[in-house]
């Protein structure tokens, strides 16, 4: 039992001794203290992978009771089964790797230990979700990262694009947060409980029960499994609700890693396929997560195509990579969708920090259009980044290629239209994904140099500090899906996910999958070396390609520039009447009714009353007289007719 507590909260033991007293111990310490807590929790999730995941040792650990109102109860308990145990591990490895890297790529930042701290804090909310034993428990660690997200995009705060980056992504989440509360609490109306394990027991009694709205009647597990589903569409950034991750790339490169790779973002295919008794009995909200992730998948590819960033191409690529673990999650292929999860966590981190290294070796240059020629001075952060790209592009036999393939090939199985829909869409997107990866590869690493003579100059390695995460995240990125591939998918699937993931009888995708068409098998490969190819004729054959593309294409071309105009029209929809409505309040009801009533307007009329009076006092010696007669009149009437 105290492996698996330790495990939990060895991080938020690092983040208060970092956050309270870094100043105290200084960086070093508060360095070594964190990044020590998370190699210890990485260290712990290793056997219990190896107990829960390997021998079927599920348990449950309650530590107390947490709410006890009236009869209802919901304790904090640490639930560890093959799902939160594969979560588990890839959190803590992915985020230590994270950690190391961060000493030295934060080694002049002026406040280590507040960073340090964040991040184990980040980490702590995260493993407290993908333990959580009931809904509550899961929610607070929901709202944990969504806080901690927060805080770690706007650290540098000194910087207004920081600052609003960090606003509009903890906006646009509390948009998502507030259909998966509403989901919460129809599970409560539902079932009258919070507990995973009373919920899931119950769910089967509970397909095909109606409740009436507004008039209306709906499919209530239905309608549950879409407001939570919403939740989940604002934490993993899917079309719609996915405004906030590109600008959450303001913040330090680690923090990006981190988001991106193995926390935030992977809260909601967690927490789907944690839910699958659930959505399993709710068909219309499965094909619901299909049709959102496959259209996310391609849509975002679409993005990453002609974004100049480094980051900004990586986080529209994670936007698109869990697009195809939420389609995988609605064709009712949640190992799948897990499995891409564990293997995107390795390859995703891998880019993003090596992108890090770039921008390091660049003097903080992000922009591509300003990179070039510089794969001979750093050739290890350009060999890692090949290999980053080669496992997200699905190439064999890299990690993606396994977990990436079986998405797509569990679409076509599902034999439905959303799983057509998803197939097509995927192999779109695929393509997408391997021309927009080695455009980046071209433009950061080859042909002529683009910086200036001074940048050029400087261009160096990474520290040893930042190249050993690398290395380390570059053998993940290789051998996760060869390793993970019989457990997860493959022969011993059955086994190794019991009670852990419901799959209905009914809902075959995966197995269909294994006796897919030689065509669906190879298909993705194929479109995925044609962008390679496409890529490089466009950037290094004929670099002036891209531009005569661009020009004959125009509209379409800004179209995809500008993000689909999402930003645009929610600033036209929402952003400019909620800020005339509220300039409304402020300054007629605020201003002119509540403080020119209230506290202006008594201060005007007393202002006012003080003027008169003061105009009484002339300081001539007649106006005084002439008063006292009047008063002295005024008194002898009072006395001669006042009394009668």
């Amino acid at each position: 039992m105290t492996v698996y507590v330790l495990c939990i909260f060895l991080p938020l033991i690092g983040a208060i001794v970092a956050g309270f007293f870094g100043r105290a111990i200084g960086d070093r310490a508060s360095q070594i203290v964190t990044c020590g807590c998370m190699i210890g929790s990485a260290v712990l999730a290793v056997p219990i992978f190896i107990e829960v995941a390997l021998g079927g040792g599920v348990r449950t650990i309650e530590l107390f009771p947490w709410f006890v109102s009236g009869d209802f109860t919901a304790a904090w308990a640490l639930k560890f089964d093959t799902l939160s145990a594969v979560m588990v591990l890839t959190v803590s490895v992915v985020a230590s790797a994270i950690h190391v890297y961060s000493v030295g790529y934060m080694a002049h930042d002026k406040s280590i230990p507040r960073f340090m701290a964040y991040l184990n804090l980040f980490t702590f909310f995260m493993l407290v979700l993908v333990t959580a034993a009931n809904f509550m428990q899961l929610f607070f660690g929901w709202e944990g990262v969504g806080l901690v997200s927060y805080l770690l995009i706007g650290f540098w705060y000194d910087r207004s694009s920081a600052c609003a980056a960090a606003i509009k992504a903890f906006l646009v989440n509390r948009v998502g947060d507030f259909g998966f509360a509403l989901g919460i609490i129809g599970v409560f109306w539902l079932f009258g409980s919070v507990d995973f394990d009373t919920v899931f027991a119950a769910a089967p009694a509970m397909a095909g029960k109606e409740f009436v709205a507004l008039g209306l009647s709906t499919d209530a597990l239905t309608f549950v499994c879409m407001l939570l589903f919403v939740g989940a569409m604002g934490k993993s950034a899917q079309i719609v609700l996915h405004t906030w991750l590109p600008d959450a790339m303001e913040g330090p490169t680690p923090v990006s890693a981190l988001i991106h790779a193995a926390t935030m973002v992977t809260a909601g295919v967690f927490m789907v396929c944690r839910l699958s008794p659930m959505f399993e009995y709710a068909p219309s909200a499965l094909a619901l997560v299909a049709i959102v992730g496959a259209t996310t998948a391609f849509f975002a590819a679409t993005i990453g195509m002609v974004q100049n960033d480094i980051k900004r191409v990586i986080a529209y690529s994670t936007c698109s990579q869990l697009g195809y673990m939420f389609f995988a999650a609605g064709v009712s292929a949640y190992p799948a969708a897990i499995f891409h999860l564990m293997t995107h966590a390795y390859f995703k981190a891998l880019l993003f920090l090596g992108a890090g290294s770039v921008i390091h070796a660049m003097s903080n240059e992000q922009d591509m259009r300003k990179m070039g020629g510089i794969w001979r001075k750093i050739p290890i952060t350009y060999a890692v980044m090949w290999i980053g790209s080669l496992a997200l592009a699905g190439i064999p036999f890299f990690a993606g290629f396994y977990s990436k393939d079986m998405i797509l090939e569990s679409a076509w199985g599902a034999h439905t239209a959303q799983g057509q829909y998803a197939f097509w869409l995927g192999i779109v997107a695929a393509i997408l994904t391997a021309f927009y990866s080695w455009r980046l590869l071209f433009l950061t690493f080859h042909g002529r140099p683009r910086a200036d003579r001074r940048t050029m100059e400087h261009v160096h390695e990474s520290p040893p500090i930042m190249i050993v995460p690398l290395v380390f995240l570059a053998v993940g990125a290789i051998f996760a899906g060869w390793l993970g591939y019989d457990r997860f998918v493959g022969e011993h699937m059955g086994e190794f996910w019991r009670g852990a993931i419901l799959i209905l009888p009914g809902n075959a995708a995966l197995e269909n999958a294994h006796h897919s068409p030689r065509w669906v098998q190879v298909l993705p490969i194929a479109v995925a070396l044609a962008g390679i190819a496409g890529a490089y004729v466009a950037y290094m054959q004929r670099p002036d390609l891209p531009g005569i593309i661009a020009a004959r294409l125009r509209p379409l071309y800004l179209f995809v520039l500008n993000k689909w105009y999402f930003d645009e029209l929610y600033d036209r929809i929402f952003v400019r009447p909620a800020h005339a409505l509220g300039r409304g309040f402020w300054k007629a009801g605020d201003g002119e009714i509540i403080d020119g009533v209230g506290p202006d307007g008594l201060a005007a009329a007393t202002l006012d009353l003080s003027r008169r009076a003061v105009r009484l006092q002339s300081g001539y010696l007649y106006h005084y007289a002439f008063a006292m007669l009047i008063g002295v009149v005024a008194l002898i009437t009072w006395y001669l007719y006042g009394r009668s």
